[in-house]
């Protein structure tokens, strides 16, 4: 079965099926996020650890911030 696509909102966040915008997570590995941010994404931490525990560990609420700060 197919999942459903549905739209994204004007700021390009995706919404549920409700036409709500999705909540962000904070539960990510960092694994998934070096495969879009690249191998260097949040050097120091482990794999296995979670957006959340970078954040709170780096002072940050956002990972948009966490971006910036890498810069």
């Amino acid at each position: 079965m197919a999942k459903k696509h549905f739209p994204k909102g004007l700021d390009g966040r995706m919404r549920d099926e409700n036409g709500e915008i999705r909540q962000k997570r904070s539960d990510t590995k960092v694994e998934t996020l070096r495969k879009i941010y690249g191998k260097d994404f949040a050097s120091g931490y482990r794999s296995d650890a979670q957006l959340g525990t970078v954040l709170k560990r780096e002072g940050l609420e956002t990972l948009d911030q966490l971006l910036k700060k890498t810069e």
